[in-house]
């Protein structure tokens, strides 16, 4: 088991509030990574909203070898960000040579081009550098994306925030997602390290994806530039959600129907049950089969949790108006927004999809079983 925290607020904070969380939560995660992802960023980031931003590790060696690639693609730095390291004693982390987040203008050509053609442009960037530091992890690049940045290193998640120098002179953002990871299946590896992104869309799961080879071979046989590594079974679910409302196209309610598709039996209450009823059919080799707790983004911005119908794991959202946490456990939460009422928490079951979008004003529950969406109002 993993342990997980996101919070989205319409104030910028400091990842340190989703660590400490973690940290209540600590029985949970066994110092193998910690993952974070933040989104509508604040600080020297505030002011570069289009601007796209690399975020990843280099050797000493392999520096040079991405300035020289990015200036050849004609990317221009426009703003440097590196965590100022501190190292304690006791701390276990080894320090890798170069962490950094880079924001860049777009080429001349692209800057007036369409979004299609940036985000293509992105992707395919993001590949090629990721490919060039795979055969002696000299190069790791974890997202490409404007006013996004993305940090993972193996640890317990408290020292690698103060590693990172987050408690002392943090990177702000309104959207975060940190995952303490607990590693199960796999060897400890920064690509297996959640929460994973592509295109707009990321995913953080805690829980075993039993259903993972076919959901990748699925997937992987679709052609989409960006479904490849799978260094963990969990990266499978940021793949679902992107081909889901990026490639399909699909409302992200439909998301909970891919996964854990109903019995045709529960379906009679959907107006839209023939809709389902295709999806099961077509799209069933991504049904999962837990347990898992997924939380995620979605392109708009708005922050999911959703659990898998048969064998669900924790999850609890709450807060006040303007921030809300979706947390592993209650004691998160505390954590995170301990002046909330209580009585409004939301814990979601089997065929719930629970929802704060960017207005950060209500939580939307969709149940999946009668088709319909429930709100807690905290106006």
């Amino acid at each position: 088991m993993c342990r997980l925290s996101a919070i989205i607020s319409n104030k910028y904070f400091s990842p340190m509030e989703n660590i400490m969380a973690l940290e209540t939560m600590k029985e949970g995660h066994d110092g193998s990574g910690l993952g974070l992802i933040l989104r509508n960023l604040g600080g020297a980031f505030e002011e570069l909203k289009e601007n796209p931003i690399l975020s990843g590790i280099c050797s000493k060696e392999s520096i040079p070898i991405l300035d020289e690639y990015m200036v050849k693609l004609g990317f221009k730095t426009k703003h440097l960000w590196t965590p100022k390291i501190t190292i304690k004693k006791g701390m276990s982390i080894q320090k890798r040579d170069f962490y950094f987040a880079r924001a860049y203008d777009y080429p001349d050509w692209a800057e007036d081009a369409d979004q299609e053609t940036k985000e293509k442009l992105l992707i395919k960037t993001r590949l090629e550098l990721r490919n060039m530091g795979l055969a002696d992890d000299s190069m790791y690049i974890f997202s490409f994306w404007p006013d996004m940045i993305t940090l993972k290193e193996v640890g317990d998640p408290l020292e690698v925030g103060e590693f990172f120098g987050l408690d002392k002179k943090p990177l702000l953002a309104k959207t975060i997602l940190a995952q303490g990871r607990q590693n199960t299946n796999y060897a400890i590896n920064l690509y297996a390290c959640h929460p994973f992104f592509i295109q707009g869309n990321g995913t953080m799961t805690n829980g075993e994806n039993t259903a993972f080879v076919p959901i990748r071979e699925f997937l992987t046989s679709r052609g989409i530039p960006g479904y490849v590594g799978y260094r963990s079974d969990s990266e499978v679910f940021a793949h679902i959600l992107h081909y889901i409302r990026h490639e399909l196209k699909f409302p992200l309610k439909y998301y909970k129907d891919v996964i854990t598709p109903l019995f045709d039996r529960e379906m009679e209450e959907r107006s839209d049950r023939k809709a389902i009823e295709m999806l099961k059919k077509v799209l069933r080799p991504l049904t999962i089969d837990g347990p898992n707790c997924v939380i995620g983004f979605d392109q708009d911005g708005t922050i999911f949790m959703t659990q898998d119908s048969k064998k669900l794991r924790p999850g609890a959202v709450g807060g006040v108006p303007g921030k809300f946490a979706l947390m592993s456990e209650v004691c998160g939460l505390d954590a995170a927004v301990p002046d909330r009422d209580t009585s409004k928490d939301v814990f979601p079951m089997k065929y719930d999809l629970v929802m704060v979008d960017e207005e950060v004003k209500e939580i939307k529950v969709w149940n999946q079983k009668h088709g319909s969406m429930s709100t807690v109002s905290y106006q």
